[in-house]
């Protein structure tokens, strides 16, 4: 078993806990559990009759659970949350917390294929149990579907570029491999090759996990788990999740529509307890480069 130290240091933990106000009896979940950093940290406030329901579908992370007769481990993706709360008949809950960055090892070990730095499989799925790999999300995807996904996932400059040059050297290169892709995809890299590339593979990261899809399922049922004063607490790490979650604890859906002529205004879930995101301190930053682009937005039941 990994330190959790190695695994993954935890962003914005003091912030996380003061936001939280944690009940010493309450019942918390973490939902993306990794390293478990934060679990501990909300165990240590909870007396003998809190529970702790944590979620992880990396099979690296079960390594790191926690023996502790208040914690539950569910080795699945957070997006079936509210199933297995009502299995273990321990909804509604007083809080919940996910923070949905990659960790530090999966990033770093090679075999994963998260990460542009190392040679490896191309395959970055979070959960090993799934099928679709990033190598056979690049053979199998449309034009129009791997344009879109660019786009939209990594805000790729030449995203159309990009897919077409993946279709016509697809059938005659193999992409199987983290340096096969790039020798195929460099000779249009734009700007900055190593930004250029983390936004590719960021797309195909969320594109293979299903990422936004996953989120929005949370946050949904979070409404519905939550007691009434009951804390949500997200940590993102870039615009796309931030605008998800933003949205959702502002006004209860993902997209906000500014029609002056809709009467309908759906009822409001959350209040705001962040008005503006909580972002890493100066010592942070300093002990954690990967905590620069955490964003914690916190949100109460109503």
């Amino acid at each position: 078993m990994g330190e959790p130290s190695q695994y993954h240091l935890p962003v914005l933990l003091q912030e996380v806990i003061t936001q939280l106000q944690i009940r010493p009896d309450g019942v918390y979940v973490d939902a993306t559990f990794g390293g478990g950093g934060h679990s501990r940290a909300i165990l240590e406030h909870l007396n003998e009759n809190g529970q702790l329901i944590v979620f992880d579908q990396d099979e690296d992370a079960y390594k790191n659970r926690i023996d502790d007769p208040r914690v539950t481990f569910v080795q699945h993706n957070f997006r079936h949350m509210q199933r297995f709360l009502k299995l273990y008949k321990t909804a509604p809950v007083d809080g919940i917390l996910a923070d949905l960055g990659v960790s530090s090892w999966q990033f770093d070990t090679a075999e994963r294929g998260f990460s542009t730095r190392f040679e490896g499989a191309l395959d970055m799925r979070m959960d090993q149990r799934a099928t679709l790999t990033a190598a056979q999300l690049l053979q199998t995807y449309s034009e129009h579907q791997l344009h879109l996904m660019f786009q939209d996932y990594g805000e790729v400059t030449n995203a159309k570029t990009l897919a077409k040059t993946i279709v016509q050297q697809r059938k005659a290169r193999p992409m199987r491999t983290i340096n096969e892709f790039k020798s195929v995809i460099q000779p249009i890299v734009k700007g900055n090759p190593q930004k250029y590339l983390a936004q590719v593979f960021q797309a195909l990261r969320i594109a293979v996990n299903d990422e936004l899809g996953a989120l929005k399922d949370l946050l949904v049922q979070s409404a519905e788990i939550l007691k009434p004063g009951g804390k949500l607490a997200i940590i993102t790490f870039h615009s796309l999740e931030d605008r998800l979650v933003k949205n959702f604890m502002k006004a209860g859906q993902f997209e906000i529509q500014d029609d002056q002529y809709s009467f309908e205004t759906p009822a409001k879930l959350f209040r705001l307890i962040t008005k503006k995101p909580v972002t890493a301190s100066e010592e942070e930053l300093k002990r954690n480069t990967r905590s620069r682009s955490a964003k914690l937005r916190v949100a109460e039941k109503i």
